[in-house]
């Protein structure tokens, strides 16, 4: 089996380093392919690379830059079939998710593109009267990006367009669980006309690429896509040199079903919440908190709808509607905090344990009742199709348990009463908030969360900030007369 390349300086190059790290398709365990567990040695090339290259990238116009990204969006759509099986091979997506995640990736390098003659600075009145003050926006310089495993194909996007964008070179270190995709799209890149060291793709485990990354003082920018503990290690690495860190890491979103609510909108919405991705995702209900006169009505439509989940693998079962855990590791996890509940007390409404198949790392659709607020199942992110419900007797109680968490990414509220909106937009401390529809970010909005949901943001003018440094002149002049 050949081991997949490393991408540096404008090339595809064989990794040195002897470590190498199978990459297993989830739904039915067999070894898709190897990367290497690059050196320090080769992660210090890379970012070497992108330092030389940054310098010339940022020279060039915008205009033309945006050209480019536009291109590299096109060039992915034009095979997007390709790429969506690869990512159901390797992630376990069902297909039509798995078409959608690049669709979504597509769109963000042509929104990226439209900056190419947005991105500009101001002029403010100085206090001398010959004098001016010209502020404006540059690239930060070179960009670590780390992917995660969960939406490598969208979240490669949301990084390098960006970057590309602002004029930033980037060193892209995919996930060592879903890295083909990643090293299908370098093959695109490299074909986009780029300065030598603008794009880099370095494989392998954080413990050596990615604390290189972090630590190394020739990168301005870590935006880092993953776990707390992930992003706790990115951060202290990236203190040695004071690199600013853009980071999104875990969340536990609060679903609040109101009695003013629509229920069947609701269930609808927070089943597909919770089985899209097999329940893998940072923004996806994670817990639900229904007001007491409608619980028992809530609770079991939303069994019959998770109940009525078609679990398998894309690529070989038609019209599935949720695949595996993306490992073994992260089946073993679910599995763990769902027997700690049942031990607690739950009730299990529905699956609570791993699906009977001959292969792959499946769990069944899951809905716990019988928990309380601060149960480690309603505490703690499970990344899996696990569904705890709870009730509230007031508004405000809801909100104070919606608040009463570690996280803070997305929060998601049912409803038609207007006066318990705007008592949720007052009062829920969240960086996003959904009323009445599905968890899900739009690429001109801004993604971001609060406590130790991260640092910074993403999408719209208000995450491409990040990526750009901002520089005063001040202009004294002298009359002639």
């Amino acid at each position: 089996m050949s081991v997949q390349p490393l991408y540096m300086n404008g090339e595809f190059v064989t990794s040195q380093s002897h470590d190498l790290i199978d990459v297993l398709n989830p739904a039915t365990e067999e070894v898709l392919s190897q990367v290497a567990d690059a050196t320090e040695e080769e992660t210090n090339h890379a970012i070497e690379s992108a330092w030389t290259g940054q310098k010339e990238w940022e020279k060039v116009p915008q205009v033309e830059r945006g050209r480019i990204v536009r291109q590299i969006g096109d060039a992915i759509a034009a095979d997007k079939e390709t790429y969506a099986r690869l990512l159901s091979e390797e992630q376990g997506k069902p297909l039509e998710e798995a078409r959608g995640e690049v669709d979504t990736a597509v769109e963000f390098f042509h929104y990226m593109s439209e900056w190419n003659r947005k991105i500009g600075g101001e002029i403010v009145p100085s206090d001398d009267p010959n004098e001016k003050i010209l502020i404006q926006k540059k690239p930060i310089g070179v960009v670590a990006g780390i992917i995660p495993w969960n939406y490598p194909v969208f979240i490669f996007a949301r990084k390098v367009a960006t970057a590309l964008i602002t004029g930033c070179s980037v060193v892209i270190k995919p996930s060592e669980e879903t890295p083909n995709t990643a090293i299908a799209f370098a093959k695109v890149i490299d074909k986009a006309g780029l300065p030598k060291g603008v794009f880099n793709l370095v494989t392998g485990k954080g413990d050596t690429v990615g604390n290189r990354l972090a630590s190394h003082p020739k990168v301005a920018l870590i935006s880092m896509t993953g776990s707390v503990p992930a992003g706790t290690k990115v951060m202290e690495a990236a203190a040695q040199n004071i690199t600013k860190v853009n980071l999104e890491l875990g969340g536990k979103a609060p679903i609040i079903v109101s009695k003013h609510a629509d229920l069947d909108l609701a269930v609808k919405h927070i089943k597909a919440s919770r089985i899209e991705n097999a329940g893998q995702a940072c923004i996806s209900a994670e817990r639900v908190y229904v007001q007491e006169e409608v619980a028992e009505t809530f609770t079991k439509k939303m069994v019959a709808a998770m109940a009525d989940t078609k679990v398998g693998y894309s690529l070989s079962e038609d019209q599935i509607d949720m695949g595996p855990l993306a490992s073994s590791h992260h089946l073993e996890k679910v599995e763990q905090l769902v027997n700690h509940a049942k031990k607690a007390g739950a009730h299990v409404e529905l699956g609570g344990e791993r699906m009977d198949k001959d292969r792959g790392f499946f769990y069944a659709p899951t809905v716990l009742t019988n928990v309380n607020h601060d149960d480690e199942i309603m505490t703690t992110e499970v990344f899996g199709p696990v569904l705890p419900i709870t009730t509230y007797k007031t508004f405000s109680e809801a909100i104070d348990y919606a608040n009463d968490s570690i996280y803070g990414l997305a929060s998601a509220l049912y409803t038609n009463d207007y006066n318990e909106m705007m008592q949720a937009a007052r009062d829920l401390h969240y960086g996003e908030t959904f009323v009445n529809r599905e968890t899900g970010e739009a690429i001109q909005g801004y993604h971001a969360g609060m406590r130790q949901s991260g640092i910074g943001g993403t999408d719209g003018k208000h995450g491409l900030n990040d990526f750009l440094s901002t520089h005063v002149m001040y202009l004294a002049f002298k009359d002639e007369n």
